[in-house]
């Protein structure tokens, strides 16, 4: 059968569009950009097979399909500024195998601008095509949050901004397809900029209440029991809460690395929660000398080293930077994850606990970097000699909360 469907880029942002689309019976290939982070389970993929996902490397099967939706991964350059160039790989591949009244959609991260002014020109002059009029060209933020149950593809509504109205609707049909509402927005720089609110609205609640944990550890104030308070409000509140740093893949983005206006705001909040790490350090250093050792020699076992809880993905995760500080100050650093059979930090392996118990028991210090649903709090807090819970997961009293 003929695919429907080419997703370009099989990582974070590409795999749960490809899974999507043929959960809704919409035959798709796959095809990568690069060596992307997103991966499946034996199940997922003989699921996603069965239903009519093919992956392929030839670039001439994009020419083949009425939608193809770019969704190359757009990490944090060296200028601190978006790396476009997997975005660029995608656009000249698609561009030169691209035919008429086929309908491009940019679901990357990306500066508002850049569906117009970076991938149009790439498309245009590979393709020897018109955009608008030749072809549908429209931009739609990605909305995925992994390893959520709860928030599936077809109740969550899509954003679409087009060149034209008609590269609008053409978007839009396409997503009828996956999801129950479309939401249509102005044109292309209106949802770019929503991918860039909902980004940037993410870092900088979770920089407002990880100022509050250091702020009420200050005063001796449960930061947890505040929150829990606190989102009984009805109105005006929503409930964020504070963490060892800020991971995944989505970057916060203050404009300024893009040539545009700095987001003071934005700005801010990347220095609060780049912080974070530096701030469980000193805090753990604080809890062993207040324990009567040291840092250097200690034992320190960190547990749950993913960016998320309950998913095998290491990016952007502040254990990296933990582990490294911690060494520098010459404690001994093991870890424990579930889902992360080996773990390296600069190179050098970081040994992993095989026995959860065994280890906390061992251990001088153990940090509860993330909450994966395998790991029993109340039996470990139990077991560990001294315990630092950065998440607020373990019981009341049972632990030292960030």
């Amino acid at each position: 059968m003929p695919a429907d469907l080419a997703v370009i880029g099989l990582g974070p942002y590409g795999l749960p569009l490809a899974q999507a689309a043929v959960a809704a019976g919409v035959p798709t290939i796959g095809y990568r950009t690069g060596p992307e982070a997103g991966s499946l389970s034996p199940a997922e993929l003989r699921r996603m097979l069965s239903g009519g996902f093919r992956p392929t490397t030839d670039p001439a099967e994009l020419g083949r399909v009425r939608t193809a939706v770019i969704c190359a991964p757009t990490p944090r350059g060296a200028d601190g500024g978006l790396d476009l160039s997997q975005l660029e790989t995608a656009a000249r591949t698609l561009a030169a195998h691209l035919r008429p009244h086929t309908t491009v959609i940019l679901e990357s991260p990306v500066y508002p601008g850049t569906t117009e002014e970076f991938l149009r020109p790439l498309l245009e002059e590979g393709s020897g095509l018109r955009a608008g009029r030749d072809f549908h060209l429209a931009y739609s933020p990605s909305r995925v949050d992994p390893g959520n149950r709860d928030v599936t593809p077809a109740i969550t509504p899509k954003v679409i901004g087009g060149l034209t109205p008609a590269c609008t609707e053409s978007a839009a049909a396409f997503y009828a397809r996956l999801t129950d509402k479309a939401v249509r927005a102005r044109g292309l720089r209106e949802a770019e900029t929503v991918q860039l609110l909902e980004t940037n609205y993410r870092h900088v609640n979770i920089a407002l209440v990880n100022e509050m944990a250091v702020l009420c550890n200050d005063l001796g104030v449960d930061l947890w029991d505040v929150v829990r308070c606190a989102e009984t409000k009805p109105f005006g509140f929503q409930a964020f809460r504070p963490g060892p740093g800020v991971g995944g893949h989505s970057v916060p983005q203050d404009m300024t690395a893009g040539g545009g206006r700095g987001l003071r705001m934005v700005e801010l909040a990347q220095e609060v929660n780049n912080r974070m790490p530096g701030y469980v350090v000193q805090r753990a250093a604080t809890l062993l000398n207040e324990h009567g050792k040291s840092a250097r020699g200690a034992r320190v076992l960190l547990l749950g080293v993913t960016y998320k809880p309950d998913l095998a993905d290491l990016q952007g995760t502040p254990a990296q930077e933990i582990a490294l500080r911690l060494r520098e100050l010459g404690a001994s650093v093991s870890y424990h994850d579930p889902y992360v059979p080996s773990w390296s930090v600069l190179d050098h392996p970081v040994p992993r606990a095989d026995s959860l118990y065994e280890a906390a028991a061992d251990a001088d210090l153990t940090i509860l970097l993330q909450q994966h649903r395998t790991y029993d709090l109340q039996g470990l807090s139990v077991k560990a000699q001294l315990l630092l819970d950065t998440r607020g997961a373990a019981p009341t009293g049972a632990a030292h909360r960030l």
